[in-house]
């Protein structure tokens, strides 16, 4: 496939503008060959205008219509082989294994919202049959479905070329729901994002998809990102990226004349909390499992444990060394971007310069171009309550070890934590009933409870809650990840005493697609006498 570095627009590409970029290959700083056009705000609104139009055909098309579509996409991506992780290899410096892995988490992630569609309960069906006779007043006949919501705005992230990006999580779960979808590539990787779209159109293409379901823009400015979210006919927005850029979006979505949900995954530092008596029955393995974790793709998961919680004691002291040694020995690795290794850089050094920290372990020399070494830091809780920053996410391979002197003060550390997407107990039997006061007030902070675990790694599955209060994502109610994510662009619509024959087929009596449907209080997948 040769690159075009234009615009995807409905069946069509565009390049309109005169302001141009190319991609950055990080482990050599070399720009890369193909010139991509910046998006102009005509291109925008042709590509939501599109979109528009488009969505009240593909709403209207089957759930077996719209599984076959994103079975279609998966079927794409696979086929562009080796030249799609050599693409993204040359733009991200991530390894080849990593990439093929991520690539099967996307087209798994297509798949499995394929079997969502067909399954069909996620449009919660519920049917209230009427009740004429009922005294004092009859009951009308009651019926609720899930629709969609319009066009969705996504932008790609950085971190997870394939399954955060063009065809990733947010993409899959507003095609699935039913609506159409104008995706902002992310710069970072403008050749991989293109590849990948144009699978995207070519599926939409042989299955029979409105023109339009579909289109991506490439850009670099904020100009291109903020013309999506204001644009009139954009119903809803999905994000992974950095909490500036999330809460920019979220706002300027709240100040529309019809304001939109903004469904932004915004970071965390994950916390984990290393109870005594864990700590005392196996502080190596601990240790071991969290510098794996903390180093994994170069700390650029937004799952990356960024803050460790201990009680100060001789056992804690030699986890902390150890957990050093562990950090030591792993080799400096090329960040994403120039701009991610200078943000890392520069949120290491304002770590450094907070009163009551100190540096436990770092690798020795300068790492080459754009690349990070593992930093580990020291500080009390007594320091964390004055300086709250310290729990504020430093994208990249570093994390923060709190000492508490009592079993209080590591509640109330817990008690003053902001939103994460997760937080993490190692703990025996004996720890989890000495401190289940902790579990109670970590409920009420993340999206996600670990025991004996490390949060790198978000399974795609039905159960998985990939989300958070808030600053983690602008929306703790939804999930970005598995399959719940599909409701973040759907909204429920009640149809009363209507005719059989303008039913939707989720609703109508003899119930076509055989779905479970909560009638008259029951679930049930009969039909309705």
């Amino acid at each position: 496939m040769t690159l075009t570095g234009q615009h995807i627009i409905g069946n069509s590409f565009s390049n309109q503008g005169t302001q141009t970029f190319t991609g950055i290959n990080p482990a050599t700083n070399n720009k890369l060959e193909t010139t991509f056009y910046e998006a102009t705000q005509a291109e925008v609104d042709q590509a939501v205008q599109l979109a528009a139009k488009a969505f009240f055909a593909y709403r209207k098309t089957s759930p077996e219509q719209k599984a076959t579509f994103l079975e279609r996409i998966a079927e794409e991506i696979m086929a562009l082989g080796d030249l799609l992780i050599k693409q993204c290899m040359a733009e991200t410096a991530l390894p080849e294994a990593r990439l093929t892995g991520e690539r099967g988490r996307t087209t798994t992630q297509l798949k499995l919202f394929a079997t969502v569609l067909r399954e069909g309960s996620w449009l919660d069906a519920r049917i209230d049959t009427a009740l004429p006779d009922r005294q004092p007043l009859p009951r009308p006949d009651i019926r609720q479905i899930h629709i969609p919501l319009g066009v969705v705005g996504i932008f790609g992230a950085s971190n997870f070329p394939f399954a955060f990006s063009v065809a990733g999580g947010d993409t899959a779960s507003a095609l699935a729901a039913g609506c159409t979808v104008v995706v902002k590539g992310h710069p970072a990787h403008p050749g991989t994002s293109e590849m990948v779209g144009r699978a995207i159109q070519k599926a939409a293409q042989d299955t029979g998809m409105p023109e339009g379901v579909f289109s991506m823009l490439h850009g670099t400015s904020h100009e291109v990102g903020m013309a999506m979210v204001n644009h009139p006919l954009v119903k809803a927005i999905g994000f992974t990226g950095s909490y500036r850029g999330g809460k920019a979006l979220f706002d300027a979505a709240a100040k529309r004349e019809e304001p939109i949900p903004v469904y932004a995954e915004m970071g965390s530092t994950n916390p984990v909390f290393v109870l005594p008596q864990a700590l005392k029955e196996r502080s190596a393995t601990i240790a071991d499992g969290l510098s794996k974790s903390v180093t994994l793709g170069v700390g650029q998961f937004c799952t990356n444990p960024g803050l460790v919680v201990t009680l100060q004691s001789e056992a804690t002291k030699a986890f902390i060394t150890k957990t050093g040694e562990y950090l030591r020995a792993t080799a400096p690795a090329t960040m994403l971007t120039p701009v991610m290794s200078q943000s890392f850089n520069k949120g290491i050094a304002h770590l450094k310069s907070v009163a009551g920290v100190e540096v436990v372990a770092e690798v020795e020399g300068k790492p080459a171009s754009n690349a990070a070494g593992a930093v580990l830091l020291q500080s009390t809780g007594k320091a964390l309550q004055q300086n709250p920053q310290l729990a504020e996410e430093v994208f990249g391979p570093s994390t923060v070890y709190i000492t508490c002197d009592t079993k209080e003060e590591i509640l109330e550390t817990a008690r003053n934590l902001k939103g994460h997407l997760t937080a993490t107990l190692h703990a025996t039997p004996q720890d989890l009933e000495e401190y289940k006061e902790l579990i109670d007030i970590l409920e009420n902070k993340v999206g996600r409870l670990l025991i004996n675990g490390y949060p790198t790694g978000v399974e795609v599955g039905y159960a998985m809650v990939h989300g958070g209060p808030y600053p983690a994502t602008t929306d703790s109610r939804s999930t970005s990840v598995g399959t719940a994510a599909i409701k973040r662009f759907a909204r429920p619509v009640c149809y009363q005493d209507f005719p059989a024959v303008l039913l939707p087929d989720a609703l109508k009596n003899e119930n076509p697609l055989n779905i479970w449907r909560l009638v008259n209080g029951a679930w049930s997948k009969e039909s309705i006498a």
